[in-house]
């Protein structure tokens, strides 16, 4: 790695946001629990942090394109794509889910009594 200051936090900030990409697709794919607020304001950050300090270092990127740094980026995205389709599946099976509970919920409210408007309705006439 490159001894510029600048890329040595660079390559921190990407160490912190990988670690987090990981440890929530880790979870999903052993269908573990996991804080997702938690996991979502260190993956925030991470890339907060990640655009502040690309902004702030044009020069010490233009140096960076030979080396660890487009190594770096590339397993970063690798392990984001490996995220999304983790989330995507997951988001999925829940839309599912609360799918099956909406229409079991709708069986269960017309399970052939009449509602309180069709009595109403009935003993008018």
């Amino acid at each position: 790695m490159n001894a510029n200051p600048a890329l040595i936090t660079l390559h921190g900030l990407l160490d912190r946001l990988e670690e987090a990409v990981e440890e929530e697709t880790a979870a999903l794919t052993q269908r573990r629990p996991l804080d997702f607020e938690e996991i979502n304001r260190r993956k925030s950050r991470s890339l907060l942090e990640l655009t502040r300090a690309i902004r702030s270092l044009p020069e010490a990127l233009a140096g960076a394109r030979e080396g660890a740094l487009p190594a770096r980026l590339a397993s970063l995205r690798s392990k984001l794509l490996g995220n999304q389709d983790m989330l995507r599946i997951h988001l999925s099976a829940a839309q599912e889910i609360a799918a099956i509970l909406g229409s079991e919920m709708g069986e269960a409210d017309s399970d052939g009594t009449y509602s309180f408007a069709q009595v109403t309705r009935h003993a008018s006439r």
